[in-house]
């Protein structure tokens, strides 16, 4: 029988109340993850104002990007020997420093980038820390509560990113934008109020596996925004070193010992594989409702909104779930409702857009389900001393696999590679290749549930 061990607040010497807690975990995570998304709409308008191609006008949703999915993982090694009150603000702090260069620079468009950078190496640390808090700071009997807000908080900001995007470009300027992290400074008195002064376990931090890291990941998001292959060379050497590196040092940037966990690494394997299904979906579905329903920016944004609505209210059901019923139970739920919902948006494309609007609403609660589950089963196999570096690779993972995934299904897009009859109940010629990949998207999603119940199907916890 599989067991994985369970620390405990208690273990790190105190315990946060869920009750004063959890809304300043939905504010920060809010403005944490809306930076993400909220410029996707506006690349349009930031193109004409600088003149730019669309391969150039990407780098405003590139560099945040790169720099996020690098700060989470770094981030989350550096709060298992730095106080995470202080790295959290710190964080906040750098986030918003890039907030004001961006405003202020926003004439000169090669300043625009670097602020955008700057914005993502702070945002990072939100989702990263806020998960390493949950993980250490909140009994177990709240913690699939809590990863419920995290999630469903989550998938709210990725959702409505582009609706308040484009609202704030059409009425004032995309400038304005820049704004929008200024209200995470509000934040800052409450996390040094509430969050303990860690006892930190010293130690070094690894900074040539930090690089050989970080510079990795940059290439490889690189290559799947723009497949290059010398992007791809490079960052697989970087990685090849990175692990050689870390079996031959004292103080290594990722223990090989963390690696080497079984359900450790089947966890980030599940992710991967449904975070670049969902992340897929999310993808197509407004390329599918512009091209099969003529629908315009605004209006997709809405048909997409009640599911981010759904995500809110339907995480923290899920993380309660999860503690009353376990996780397993949620996972299955989860990954029931994900692939009825791309089954019938794959045969039934051709109905009113409120009928693909419903179905995502099953989606996007599907989704919000796995999350959390999944996070708290990760969670789980981790030692309190592995959980900061843990946790932020299993942000990375889900962050790089959103990459591949919309990268794989622009190719197929682009290429027509499944534009033809295969789902008998698809009768709209025009849908097809969009009914394909959705379908497509269904087994994997049945693929990636294997792996998870065949890793964690007997799983037991106990207290340590």
């Amino acid at each position: 029988m599989l067991e994985a061990s369970s620390h405990s607040p208690a273990s790190s010497g105190v315990a946060l109340d869920l009750r004063k807690t959890a809304p300043w975990i939905i504010f920060i995570i809010f403005f944490g993850v809306l930076n993400e998304t909220v410029f996707n709409v506006s690349t349009p308008s930031i193109a004409a104002q600088y003149h730019l191609t669309p391969s150039g006008v990407s780098w405003v949703v590139t560099i945040f990007i790169i720099f996020f999915g690098i700060g989470s993982v770094i981030y989350g090694k550096l709060s298992d020997v730095y106080s995470l009150k202080k790295l959290i603000v710190i964080g906040i702090i750098v986030y918003n420093i890039g907030s004001i260069v961006g405003i202020v620079c926003q004439a000169w468009y090669p300043a625009v980038i670097v602020a955008r950078a700057i914005q993502g190496a702070g945002a990072s640390a939100i989702p990263a820390l806020i998960m390493v808090v949950v993980a250490k700071y909140f009994s177990s009997a709240d913690r699939g509560k809590v990863f419920g807000i995290l999630n469903s908080t989550v998938a709210f900001a990725i959702g409505i990113g582009p609706v308040l995007g484009g609202f704030i470009s059409a009425a004032y300027h995309w400038s304005f934008l820049f704004l929008i992290p200024l209200f995470t400074l509000i934040s800052i008195p409450f996390f040094r109020k509430v969050l303990p002064d860690d006892e930190l376990h010293g130690g070094k931090v690894d900074i040539p596996g930090a690089a050989m890291i970080g510079l990795s990941i940059a290439s490889l998001v690189l290559f799947c925004t723009d497949p290059t292959w010398y992007y791809f060379i490079i960052g697989a050497a970087l990685m090849v070193g990175f692990i050689v590196h870390i079996r031959r040092v004292d103080h290594p940037f990722i223990e090989p010992s963390l690696l080497a966990n079984r359900l450790f690494r089947s966890g980030l394997i599940v992710s991967f594989i449904l975070n670049c299904t969902v992340m897929s979906i999310m993808f197509v579905m407004p390329l599918l409702l512009s091209d099969l329903k003529g629908l315009n920016t605004s209006a997709i944004g809405w048909i997409l909104f009640p599911g981010a609505i759904s995500a809110v209210v339907f995480g923290p059901i899920g993380g309660g779930l999860a503690d009353k019923r376990g996780n397993n139970f949620v996972i299955a739920i989860g990954v029931t409702l994900l692939a009825c919902s791309l089954i019938m948006l794959s045969s039934l494309l051709g109905m009113n857009v409120w009928f693909i609007s419903g179905a995502m609403v099953l989606t996007y609660i599907g989704f919000s389900f796995i999350q959390t589950a999944l996070a708290n089963s990760v969670s789980l196999t981790l030692d309190m001393e592995q959980t900061g570096v843990g946790m932020g690779l299993f942000n990375l993972v889900g962050f790089i696999s959103g990459a591949v995934g919309a990268a794989a299904v622009a190719r197929v897009l682009d290429k027509k590679l499944m534009n033809f009859p295969l789902n008998p109940l698809m009768h709209e010629v025009g849908g097809y290749l969009y009914s394909n990949l959705l379908l497509v998207c269904a087994v994997a999603v049945v693929v990636g549930a294997t792996v998870f119940f065949r890793s964690y199907g007997t799983m037991k916890f106990k207290s340590q």
